[in-house]
């Protein structure tokens, strides 16, 4: 096989970065005409600028598209290496967010700004590191354009080559950082594709990057399979009194407290498989979203948490979660009559908070009236939390149910934990362990496997996953069918998919950073024999 050098990589990346695509502006809905006919231009597709083509993001305001681009060799088979180019925001560089896409100034005026004042570990150590050379920063470099150009430069290598088997399929999606619109109509619109095209797809690469603050040895891994995400909701609803007579109703403020001092890091929420653990829960959103300022407590608190799942079912997981906020209330209840008693006071507390599921709420206050203030929260364009808590409390004034009371559910869209599975499992996972030997050994870099990708990516929408567990999280979720428009077919493309990118540190920070030895030279080879793996003679033996 024909190699193709480290240069090229490190061009074709900075060209990827120099171009914006901030997720949600119009950078990002331009970046798909212009990777169209920047890829035309390339060794694969100079000769078949037909193979190169969008794939339209259905309804996207922004206008937003996939970009699909077809390398042929024999047969039906197809593996997809796919990622995504949308990028975080600039503005957290401050006056250097003009350089945020152009590495190499970005670099100088970077050490510049941190021979100044490096206060912390995270930025003596960035210091460190872009001094020494192996990094490179640059806002999309890591996560993740450094990925799409190792994938294009692994395609070229392979295309060079006459006597090949099957196909790939490069995909370069928008919206992973936000709500993942690209991936999920891919997922819906490549099975037809495919067909048409005469393709079997068997297997899919995700090219997202890994962080690694050591030697390096974590991020130079191939995950085989990811972790999950839902975002478990509570309405904590209090009894409001005036302050003056605060021992005569209950604090949703207290109330909530509890439950996020119960909740954050709680173990019965924490996963793990294999040895590696899954991020703990904790607390992302908290308000009580009053319109102005008086003397009496709140009487709503709405906050939702970032909880992690691997073998745990949506259901499973409400469970867990409702019992700890059970908890909560429990002991919260307990403080306040033994506070009130040492004040010599005779408190109005109930004898328990119920918790009540959020389907249940929805029943309560009656379907019609649900899908009226869904379809009111999604056109009012914020974000799916947001819209989650406005459904939520309109229907608990709507409901007629007692306070106080917690209603659980889910906020946001799921994104689902996805395992190698079957034949074409099994074969993917053993290209990918033979790759890892074989490009490691060239390289003289020790490349391992991970049983799961840390963070939550596109890999969710393309893997093996079990939709089963989808009408769980229908029922426990306010936005669905407005907000969340899912799909009625299939969750997920349904191929085992791996993840091999680049590693770095500190992305979606101004100290984001690439290892541009692995990203450039090693990623690139590794991608090549995991392909050669799973559509040549090397993936044949059993």
């Amino acid at each position: 096989m024909r190699t193709i050098g480290a240069g090229q990589a490190r061009a074709w990346t900075l060209e990827l970065v120099a171009r914006a695509s901030v997720n949600g502006t119009d950078d990002e809905a331009s970046f798909a005409p212009w990777l169209v006919q920047w890829l035309r231009r390339l060794p694969p597709w100079a000769a078949a600028p037909d193979l190169v083509w969008t794939i339209p993001v259905p309804g996207d305001p922004l206008r937003r598209a996939s970009v699909a681009a077809l390398a042929r060799g024999r047969g039906r088979r197809t593996v997809v290496l796919t990622g995504h180019f949308d990028t975080v925001r600039v503005d957290d560089y401050g006056e250097l967010a003009p350089l945020a896409t152009a590495p190499e100034a970005l670099r100088a005026a970077l050490l510049e700004r941190l021979r100044g004042r490096a206060a912390t570990p995270a930025e003596r150590r960035a210091r460190d590191d872009l001094r020494g050379g192996a990094f490179l920063p640059g806002r999309g470099l890591l996560d993740m354009k450094s990925g799409l150009a190792a994938a294009l430069v692994a395609m070229a290598q392979w295309a060079a080559d006459d006597d090949r088997d099957g196909n790939l399929l490069f995909l370069a999606v928008p919206d992973e950082e936000a709500n993942s619109v690209g991936a999920r109509s891919v997922v819906q619109a490549l099975p037809a594709m495919a067909a048409e095209l005469g393709l079997e797809l068997v297997a899919a690469v995700n090219l997202d990057s890994l962080v690694d603050d050591g030697d390096g040895a974590a991020g130079r891994c191939v995950a085989l399979g990811t972790v999950g995400k839902l975002l478990p909701s509570a309405l904590a609803v209090g009894v409001p009194a005036h302050a003056a007579a605060a021992l005569g109703g209950l604090n949703a403020g207290a109330l909530m407290a509890a439950i996020v001092a119960e909740i954050e890091w709680a173990g019965t929420l924490a996963e793990a498989v294999d040895g590696m653990a899954a991020a703990p829960p904790t607390l992302l959103g908290l308000g009580d979203h009053r319109p102005a300022y008086d003397v009496t407590m709140p009487e709503r608190i709405w906050a939702y948490w970032n909880v992690m799942t691997l073998r745990r079912s949506p259901d499973e997981v409400l469970a867990a979660f409702t019992a700890l906020c059970r908890r909560a209330a429990e002991r919260v209840l307990v403080t306040l009559r033994e506070r009130a008693q040492g004040l010599g006071g005779a408190p109005a507390l109930p004898a328990e908070v119920p918790v009540v599921p959020f389907a249940a709420l929805r029943r309560a206050a009656g379907a019609a009236r649900a899908a009226e203030l869904a379809g009111a929260a999604a056109a009012r364009g914020v974000d799916l939390p947001e819209q989650c808590r406005l459904i939520t409390e309109g229907l608990w004034m709507a409901s007629g149910l007692g306070a106080p009371a917690i209603v659980v559910g889910l906020a946001s869209l799921p994104y689902l934990p996805a395992w190698l599975r079957g034949a074409d499992g099994l074969r993917l996972e053993r290209a990918v362990r033979r790759a890892t030997a074989t490009a490691g050994a060239r390289h003289g870099v020790a490349i391992g496997t991970c049983p799961f990708f840390p963070g939550i990516s596109d890999m969710s929408f393309l893997g093996q996953v079990d939709a089963a567990t989808i009408a769980a999280i229908a029922a426990a979720t306010p936005a669905w069918g407005h907000g969340i428009a899912w799909p009625r077919g299939a969750a997920a493309l349904g191929v085992p998919v791996v993840n091999a990118g680049p590693w770095g540190r500190d992305y979606h920070t101004p100290l984001e950073r690439l290892h541009t030895g692995y990203a450039f030279e090693v990623l690139p080879d590794l991608l090549a024999e995991i392909v050669r793996g799973v559509l040549g003679t090397a993936g044949d033996d059993t």
